[in-house]
């Protein structure tokens, strides 16, 4: 795949009229299809209060989730990938989705049983809290274990993050195998995402975490950029590569924590939105973290849009859907790339 060489001041403007336009057409479909007439009248007019319902209360705030995940989701893909120097880095190296589900999983089990008496809104915040939790001491851990007289080597903090996520996996396991068939639906409805309850709750919660963390990673841009050319390199030029490891990894987990406490697992939107937008205007992480915050909210609203209109009036859980778009493309990517000797 060829490198953009044309302007580059367009490609965030671009990229913001696809997502205001990824917004509106959102409004229009789902379930119960809108016109633009029943939308200004419900809205502006205040004509059917139905309608009106269904768009301040239903959809607008199910496109803000959908829209921040997506952004969180790509802009931390896309910063883990340049901490990591490898294009095929992911959240879950640093253990963050991995606690998340074992802690998601702990709270359901616990909830059928020694908090059967919660209500579900209770039961829901409660699973949404664990997983947070659980992403974040998770990731603590693998950045301590990785971490030795001061210094954070990447290699180690790699390994052990594939052996905690392992280990995390093997619990989670263990309390899936003792749960009963309902909790065994909801654990399995969670680890597939959703936003099918998404409320101005949860935009309120996500919102301020995902937009601090994608400011703090922008601020650190060129320190991402002077990491590509090694840590030796990167300490030559003034880079504080320590601080910028520790900071890197704390705001992705953040976000990543949040936005599956919010949605559950949804998996490739790291991976995926960063690694093309790579190969299409290369490595600059200046230009790379911004457009991988529209380019992943846009990814996202449109995916969720396709999981409630495909199989209407039911829906689809948004993982399954972002892995069949994401598995393919990203493995065309990876031939394609093969094919014109591009390095990933």
């Amino acid at each position: 795949m060829t490198e953009f060489k044309g302007n580059r001041a367009i490609i965030i403007p671009t990229l913001v009229s696809i997502l205001l336009l990824s917004i509106i057409g959102a409004l229009f479909f789902g379930a119960y299809h809108l016109s633009i007439q029943e939308i200004w009248s419900a809205v502006f007019l205040n004509d059917n209060s139905a309608n009106r319902f269904l768009i301040l209360q239903i959809r607008l705030p199910r496109i803000a989730l959908s829209a921040l995940i997506g952004a969180g989701l790509s802009v931390s893909g896309a910063a883990i990938q340049g901490l990591f120097r490898n294009p095929l880095a992911d959240q879950t190296l640093i253990g963050v989705t991995s606690g998340a589900m074992l802690f998601a999983v702990l709270s359901i089990v616990l909830s059928g049983s020694i908090l059967a008496q919660l209500s579900e809104l209770f039961k829901q915040s409660t699973i949404a809290l664990a997983a947070f939790i659980g992403g974040l001491l998770t990731t603590y851990l693998v950045y301590f274990l990785s971490s030795s007289d001061g210094r954070t080597k990447v290699t180690t903090m790699l390994l052990a993050g594939i052996a905690i996520s392992a280990f995390a996996a093997a619990i989670s396991g263990i309390f899936i195998y003792l749960s009963d068939d309902e909790q065994l639906r909801d654990i399995t409805f969670w680890s597939l995402g959703s936003f099918s309850g998404a409320n101005w709750i949860q935009v309120l919660i996500v919102g301020p975490i995902v937009l601090i963390g994608i400011i703090g990673l922008m601020l650190r841009s060129k320190a991402l950029n002077a990491i590509l050319l090694g840590e030796k390199e990167a300490v030559y030029l003034g880079i504080e590569v320590e601080k910028v490891k520790s900071r890197v990894i704390l705001l992705t987990a953040l976000m990543v924590g949040v936005c599956i406490a919010m949605s559950g697992i949804i998996g490739f939107v790291g991976l995926v939105i960063p690694h093309l937008l790579r190969l299409v205007f290369g490595t600059d992480y200046r230009l790379l973290l911004k457009a991988s915050v529209f380019l992943g909210a846009v990814f996202m609203i449109i995916t969720d849009t396709l999981a409630r209109t495909i199989v209407a009036p039911s829906e689809l859980p948004i993982g399954i859907l972002t892995a069949m778009i994401g598995a393919p493309f990203f493995l065309w990517l990876l031939v394609k790339a093969q094919h014109q000797n591009i390095a990933i």
